[in-house]
């Protein structure tokens, strides 16, 4: 596991980790969402990822990746076969005796292309697992290990699709989509969506309004995801939905609030008259610089604010999710803001200065899926939502996991409607 390399600079994963404590008739999912984005954390990033999953020894995992080749996938899309082959035979997965890996590289088709990949892997002591097909309308049994790549699009097993170019800000192409599957778990049906939402390209446009244009992108492009897998297409699953949300705290309050007393310099570029740098100065204190704010720049003099207390004063601001509250729902945030993160591996808990710290990396859940985790009766914590690796250097983007369980048998009231116990 250790030889293992990765040839990519942006890596969301997802895992959702089914284990089963037999005296408690109850399955452990554990769900992680972490960013890599450069080959010296990858030993890390491994090192923390398999401790938790080693823990918990999990029956079922799904690794979701976003940017999968990195942002150079041209040049690194070659070393992707590579990478898959030794994760699938690597000592740490030798349990797992079925796997279905899809990855979209055909990067050459830039109507399609999201650079999504989407891994599961099922314990060889996981006797019934089934997954939808989407064609078929059906539920077939998993067995063995199969690779799709290139061409996702005829791939009946998910969903994928690339987000409508008027959702693109100033309706450039990148590489923002979602891919879908279903599965049944102990007569669980349920979908994982894998996510890759829209950045705030400018901290300056970000500051203009509140909430921002790019809150609203984001909006529209969350809605959309959640209109297709809700539809009448398919019959209706609880669903998580779970990798880069890219979700920002809104940035003219959390300015508003950081330099209440201060007062603001405008500096504009001599061409153009066009604003290109805010400077807020304490009012007395000789006028101390407290925040210098440039397209790719956030730089307040004291970090401390979003580490103290994992940052929850600042929870307030972070709103873009409330719009969903009837149609999402995350347990209680009580880390820091998991980016970005300094790719300095001597500076594991320094954020960068290149945007304002925020909670972009989230497990989201539809209430139907809220009401199949169990909350423990005795002391024992069982639902547990963090990061890894606070003090360790993983890329710009901490890891998020979401550790739960459910009963098994849970979904048995809706098993005949879904089919999830029959061979197909």
């Amino acid at each position: 596991m250790l030889l293992l390399l990765l040839f990519f600079q942006l890596l969301l994963w997802l895992m959702v980790l089914l284990s089963e404590r037999t005296c408690l008739h109850l399955h452990h999912l554990l769900c992680i969402s972490c960013m890599l984005v450069a080959l010296d954390t990858t030993f890390y990033l491994f090192f923390c990822l398999f401790q938790v999953v080693h823990a918990h020894k999990p029956h079922f995992m799904a690794l979701h990746c976003q940017e999968f080749g990195g942002k150079n996938y041209e040049a690194s899309m070659s070393h992707v076969d590579k990478f898959v082959k030794e994760l699938l035979s690597s000592d740490a997965m030798k349990d797992y005796n079925r796997a279905r890996v899809y990855l979209d590289e055909n990067y050459k088709s830039q109507e399609h292309f999201t650079a999504l990949g989407s891994f599961y892997f099922l314990h060889e002591s996981l006797k019934n697992i089934y997954q939808f097909d989407f064609k078929a309308k059906k539920y077939k049994k998993v067995t063995g290990k199969e690779i799709y790549s290139d061409t996702l699009e005829s791939t009946p097993m998910l969903e994928k699709e690339k987000f409508p170019q008027d959702y693109f800000p100033e309706c450039k192409w990148s590489r923002k989509g979602f891919i879908r599957t279903r599965w049944c778990i102990t007569d669980c049906a349920f979908d994982l969506v894998n996510i890759h939402l829209f950045h705030d390209a400018s901290n300056l446009i970000a500051w203009e309004t509140s909430p921002s244009v790019y809150s609203g992108i984001r909006h529209k492009a969350l809605g959309y995801v959640l209109d297709r897998i809700i539809d009448q297409r398919f019959e209706k699953v609880s669903y998580f939905v779970f990798g880069d949300f890219n979700f920002r705290l809104d940035a003219k309050a959390v300015v508003e609030t950081l330099c209440a007393k201060a007062t603001m310099q405008t500096v504009r570029a001599a061409d153009t008259n066009e604003v290109v740098k805010l400077i807020f100065r304490e009012s007395d204190n000789d006028r101390k610089v407290m925040l210098q704010l440039e397209k790719k720049l956030f730089d307040y003099f004291n970090q401390d604010v979003f580490r103290d207390n994992n940052g929850t004063a600042l929870l307030e601001f972070d709103r873009e999710l409330s719009v969903f509250k009837d149609r999402l729902y995350e347990l209680d945030i009580s880390f820091p803001p998991s980016y970005p993160y300094s790719e300095d591996s001597s500076q594991g808990k320094q954020y960068m200065n290149t945007r304002c710290p925020a909670w972009c990396d989230r497990i989201l859940m539809s209430h139907s899926a809220k009401e199949l985790i169990l909350k423990s009766e005795n002391d024992e914590k069982i639902v547990i939502y963090d990061h890894i690796g606070p003090n360790v250097c993983m890329g710009d983007h901490k890891p998020v996991f979401l550790s739960f369980r459910i009963a098994a048998g849970a979904g048995k009231p809706i098993a005949n409607v879904h089919k999830c116990c029959v061979v197909q």
